[in-house]
């Protein structure tokens, strides 16, 4: 169990090293000062390409439900996102996007009935510590729309995810499929903002083609059907919690490839970083254990039919003969033809 556990971490922190990756690619590849167009080339075209290739669409209530979470996981978590960027300095928006757990652990006690641990909030308080000392430098500053931008930006993402642990998948809709309806809806709600906005660039470059090919088919559709598939095995903090990766994968990154130099107190909130990770990582594995042990809660019985102990066994065994009525379970048993035959020879 701690293996599978160990496995499924180690999956899912690949989404957000490689969300990690985004500032990397935006700066070096693709048109400058045109982030909301980004973000709907991120998500709709391998929405719509895993959308046609399921040969699926929602059902009944699921029409909503994907449309909550489209828009919580994708299109107003990215519209809020830039709106954060626009108006705070990089490591300002990293630090208030990285109150995501906290309401993640909010909500699951709201919505999903879960008890708040004390590791669960020092998880919470050391990552934030850490993506503070990763990403703050002394150009820091506040601005009123960027935090409240930041703010519902990592309430929206909390609430998808923490909607998407509660809601499941539709029953037989696999996980690209599930992955590609959230990515399009997204993407929907993005692109008319972007293009109203921001407009469509003069001229597209070959690397600004692969620029975008890789925030489409790496950063969204292969990232987020990771991250779903996550959600679906993890706890849902732990899943937020590593979220944390994303800042420290961006530290590292600009300074393999940006030559952006680190300093000690950079490496103390990495190492925060990885610490609140493991400590989540460890102790839902933990948990897991415990409730797959103690097995599911018996279901209530509905009015008017018997539970389980009242009815009995499914397939209950006949009842052992007390030492006084041997005679009358011998008698009812039947007799044997080979016991027959002897008996009419000696008649």
């Amino acid at each position: 169990m701690r293996q599978r556990a160990g496995f499924d971490s180690a999956l899912t922190v690949l989404a957000p090293v490689v969300w990690g990756s985004t500032y990397l690619v935006t700066t070096q590849f693709l048109p400058p000062d045109r982030p909301l167009l980004a973000a709907a080339v991120r998500a709709l075209p391998g929405g719509l390409i895993l959308t046609l290739a399921g040969r699926k669409l929602p059902q009944g209530h699921w029409w909503w439900r994907i449309l909550a979470l489209g828009a919580l996981n994708i299109g107003f978590f990215f519209y809020l996102l830039f709106v954060a960027a626009y108006h705070l300095p990089g490591g300002v928006a990293a630090l208030v996007g990285s109150i995501q757990p906290v309401f993640v652990l909010l909500l699951s006690a709201l919505l999903l009935r879960e008890k708040i641990r004390s590791w669960q909030v020092g998880a919470c308080v050391l990552g934030t510590a850490g993506v503070g000392m990763l990403v703050l430098g002394p150009e820091a500053g506040l601005d009123a729309v960027g935090v409240a931008a930041g703010l519902g930006g990592a309430a929206c993402m909390a609430a998808g995810i923490v909607l998407t642990k509660r809601w499941g998948r539709p029953p037989g809709v696999g996980l690209l499929t599930f992955t590609g309806w959230q990515l399009a809806v997204g993407g929907l709600l993005i692109a008319p903002v972007a293009l109203a906005a921001e407009g469509l660039p003069d001229r597209l470059t070959w690397p600004n083609f692969a620029g975008f090919a890789y925030l489409s088919l790496i950063g969204a559709l292969l990232a987020y059907a990771v991250w779903f598939r996550g959600i679906e095995r993890l706890p849902a903090l732990t899943v937020s919690l590593l979220g944390f990766a994303s800042p420290l994968a961006a530290t590292v990154l600009g300074y393999l490839f940006l030559r952006q130099g680190l300093t000690l107190v950079q490496g103390a909130g990495a190492v925060a970083v990885i610490s609140a990770v493991l400590l989540a990582q460890r102790s839902g594995a933990r948990e897991s254990r415990a409730a797959r042990k103690s097995g599911p809660p018996p279901e209530p019985a509905e009015a008017g039919t018997e539970t389980p102990a009242a009815a009995g066994p499914a397939h209950p065994a006949p009842p052992s003969p007390q030492p006084g009525d041997r005679s009358a379970a011998r008698s009812s048993q039947p007799i044997p033809e080979s016991r027959k035959i002897t008996e009419k020879e000696q008649s």
